[in-house]
């Protein structure tokens, strides 16, 4: 661990060791016809696979493996939209941990069931993540509990960096790499894995156009936070970025794209027709954001890291019963081309 608190590529190697007796490395998959919409050779990072159906189980298991026995028996406390709140929850179920997750009110039900199910007190706080972070933090200062913060944990972040290394070591000439921006944890360990082994990769991130703080506070290298967000994508869906990951992303980030709710909606409905997957809008992301990039990503070979898929059944019925669904090539084509110039950056 650097002197400032950030992981290097040793630690994600650690990590490595760390997650092998629980997770097993996801699939990458292609579609030659996700190839002709994109116009790039696409490669497909399958988290959806993990146990919770998102990348951040890998960093929940490394950390909680690497709590002290004190810390074990006081449990844990998180604050998540729910990725992040299943990934401790299975973690701390695995090694026997009480945990307690608190998520904003109206959170994805699915999620919830999910951080039940895992053994996890969950409960429900807040209009958004946000206010569901700042109870969990005061909790956890008066109760004792050990807080895992969704983002600035080096250990987490070296363990979701074991994605990252996964998917170059499988396509090693990749040549640009596009992974979803929601509190960063997942970006900043793209960039230590994929930067290490692959200096001359370009990392992008791709955030949603109605919570785009980590986006503005990338740009202006400083820290921008807002006071609403209007996105659907709830693993993008964070007013103000977190302190750590966001200094690794001014370093290791090359670009940032936004995308709309309905460009993310476009990249469920693309990846469940061109490779049988399902995605969440955070992991259908970077479909949208390749998409933005147009020609830019032409003919390159493309890291699409579809970081979950836990989307609701009525949510995934809705959009596929959206007008122009299943005439994918046709339809998603002709507005890919509209939407190309300025790569979405506003």
């Amino acid at each position: 661990m650097a002197r400032d608190g950030r992981p290097g590529f040793a630690d994600v190697l650690a990590a490595r060791r760390a997650i092998a007796a629980y997770l097993r490395p996801t699939p990458v998959v292609t579609s030659p016809a996700l190839d002709r919409l994109l116009g790039c050779h696409a490669f497909v990072k399958c988290e959806n696979a993990n146990p919770t159906r998102a990348f951040k189980i890998r960093g929940g298991i490394n950390l909680i493996s690497h709590l002290t026995a004190d810390e074990r028996r006081r449990g844990v406390i998180a604050a998540s939209t729910g990725n992040h709140g299943q990934s401790v929850a299975l973690a701390a179920q695995i090694f026997g941990v009480r945990a307690m997750i608190g998520v904003p009110e109206r959170a994805n039900p699915d999620k919830v069931l999910a951080m039940r199910e895992f053994g996890a007190e969950v409960i429900e706080v807040g209009r958004d993540f946000d206010e569901a972070r700042e109870w969990v933090e005061r909790t956890a200062a008066a109760e004792g509990y050990r807080y895992v913060h969704s983002g600035n944990e080096p250990l987490l972040i070296a363990g979701v960096g074991t994605a990252s290394l996964e998917l170059i070591e499988e396509v090693p000439d990749l040549e640009v790499v596009i992974v979803p921006v929601g509190g960063g944890s997942g970006a900043s360990g793209h960039s230590i894995a994929a930067k290490a082994v692959s200096p001359g990769i370009k990392l992008v991130g791709v955030q949603a156009e109605g919570a785009p703080a980590v986006a503005r506070s990338w740009r202006e290298r400083r820290i921008v936070s807002t006071d609403t967000m209007t996105t659907r994508a709830e693993g993008l869906a964070t007013r103000s970025p977190f302190s750590l990951t966001l200094a690794m992303l001014w370093d290791g980030l090359d670009e940032m794209v936004l995308v709309s709710d309905e460009e993310m909606e476009d990249g469920i409905r693309i990846l469940l027709d061109t490779t049988r997957q399902v995605a969440e809008h955070a992991g259908a992301a970077p479909v949208a954001a390749a998409r933005r990039l147009g020609e830019r990503i032409a003919g390159c070979r493309v890291g699409l890291i579809l970081s979950g898929g836990n989307i609701t059944l009525e949510a995934l019925h809705a959009i596929l019963s959206q007008k122009g669904a299943g005439r994918t090539e046709t339809n998603l084509g002709t507005r890919s081309q509209a939407k190309d110039e300025g790569s979405g950056e506003k």
